[in-house]
C-alpha cells in the first residue's frame, strides 16, 4: 500500500486555546495511528497565535504517550533556531520513551524575523549557513561521538531516523549527498517540487542509511461527502494563507462558503499557486487526485496536511482518506 502520513500544525481555532490544540492533535493521531497512517509529523513554528507547535520535541513527547505504534516526528526542526547538541540530547531522548517511533526532520529555514532572532538569541542567518555542518553533528553524536570533546548520553545509539526536509534544490542536494530520505513540502511551496525530485535521484549516493533515494511529497488533503463540502471546509486553512502573506496572521477562523470566489483575482491568484498541490472532494476524487500526484511525483510516501475548525470533521477527512486510499499499491 502506498504509505500515507500526516502533517500537523497543531492549529489553535478562534476562541480557542494551545491547550486545547494540543488535545485535539493528541486525539488526531490516535485517529490516525487506528486508521494505518505511517507517521505523524510536527511543524516547528514559533510567534504565532495560530500555532501551538513551537516546543515541537514537547509536542511530540505528548503525542506519542497518546498513541502505542504510530512513528512520531518532527516535520521540522528549524536547525537555524537551535544547537545540535540540544536537538541530540531533546530527540534521543524521545527515542528512549518511544523506541523505534521517532523521526526527526531537518531544515534549513528559520522562518524568523530579526526580533524572533532575538528572542532565540540566536544569529540565524549565519546558523544557516552551518546547516549542512549541523546535520553532520547530528549524525555524529547520535552515532556515540563526542564532537568537541562532549558527548550527548541521551544521543548515543538513539534510534532516531534522519530527514532532510525542503521548500528548494538546496535540501535536496544535501540529503542525496548524506544519503538520506527527503521530504518536500510541496502542500505550501509546490514551485520547486519537480526539479528538487529530479536532483535528488540524480545525485544520490548510497551510504549506510539508505541504498537507493527515499522521497517523500507532502499534499493538502480534504475530504467529505461532497465537492462542496470538501472545499467549504479547506477554506479555513485558505483564510490563515491569505492572513499570513498579507501579513494579518491569527487564529485558524471557521469556514466560509465559495471563500476563493469572494477574493481579489490578486489574492486568489497566489491562493491558487501555494495551495496547487491538493485533493478536496469526494474520497473517490481524494483517490484520484493523490494517485496522479504520486504518478507525477513517484513519491515513495505521502504526508498529507489537512487542518480544519472542526476537528471531527478533520479526523473524518483523514479517515475518508484513508479508506479511499486502501488498497492502492505504492
Amino acid at each position: 500500500m502506498l504509505p500515507l502520513s500526516v502533517l500537523d500544525l497543531v492549529p489553535v481555532r478562534e476562541g480557542g486555546t494551545v491547550s486545547q490544540a494540543l488535545a485535539i492533535s493528541a486525539r488526531t493521531a490516535q485517529v490516525a495511528e487506528k486508521a494505518g497512517y505511517k507517521r505523524y509529523w510536527v511543524a516547528e513554528h514559533h510567534g504565532m497565535d495560530g500555532i501551538a507547535g513551537g516546543a515541537t520535541s514537547v509536542v511530540l513527547a505528548h503525542i506519542g504517550a497518546a498513541t502505542e505504534s504510530i512513528r512520531i516526528g518532527a516535520g521540522g526542526i528549524m536547525l537555524p533556531n537551535h544547537t545540535p547538541y540540544v536537538i541530540a540530547e531533546q530527540f534521543g531522548t524521545l527515542a528512549a520513551l518511544f523506541p523505534g517511533r521517532v523521526d526527526l526532520g531537518l531544515g534549513r529555514a528559520a522562518g524568523a524575523d530579526g526580533r524572533l532572532a532575538n528572542a532565540l538569541r540566536k544569529d540565524i542567518v549565519g546558523a544557516s549557513q552551518h546547516f549542512p555542518q549541523d546535520v553532520a553533528e547530528l549524525q555524529a553524536r547520535f552515532a556515540g561521538q563526542a564532537v568537541g570533546g562532549v558527548s550527548s548520553p541521551q544521543a548515543v545509539g538513539a534510534d532516531v531516523e534522519m530527514w532532510i526536509l525542503g521548500s528548494s534544490t538546496f535540501g535536496a542536494q544535501l540529503a542525496a549527498m548524506l544519503g538520506l530520505p527527503y521530504a518536500f513540502a510541496s502542500h505550501f511551496a509546490p514551485a520547486m517540487l519537480d526539479e528538487a525530485a529530479r536532483i535528488y535521484r540524480e545525485r544520490f549516493q548510497p551510504g549506510k542509511v539508505l541504498d537507493k533515494p527515499h522521497f517523500m511529497a507532502a499534499i493538502n488533503v480534504y475530504a467529505a461527502d461532497s465537492d462542496e463540502e470538501a472545499h467549504y471546509l479547506a477554506s479555513s486553512t485558505d483564510q490563515s494563507f491569505v492572513a499570513l502573506r498579507t501579513g494579518t496572521p491569527g487564529k485558524m477562523p471557521p469556514p466560509i462558503r465559495d471563500y476563493r470566489e469572494s477574493l481579489p483575482g490578486s489574492a486568489r491568484a497566489m491562493l491558487a499557486q501555494v495551495r496547487s498541490v491538493s485533493a478536496i472532494g469526494t474520497p473517490a476524487k481524494v483517490r484520484d487526485e493523490i494517485l496522479a500526484f504520486q504518478k507525477r511525483t513517484q513519491a515513495d510516501e505521502l504526508i498529507v496536511s489537512g487542518a480544519m475548525f472542526d476537528p471531527d470533521a478533520q479526523v473524518r477527512s483523514l479517515e475518508l482518506a484513508m479508506g479511499a486510499m486502501a488498497g492502492v499499491k505504492a
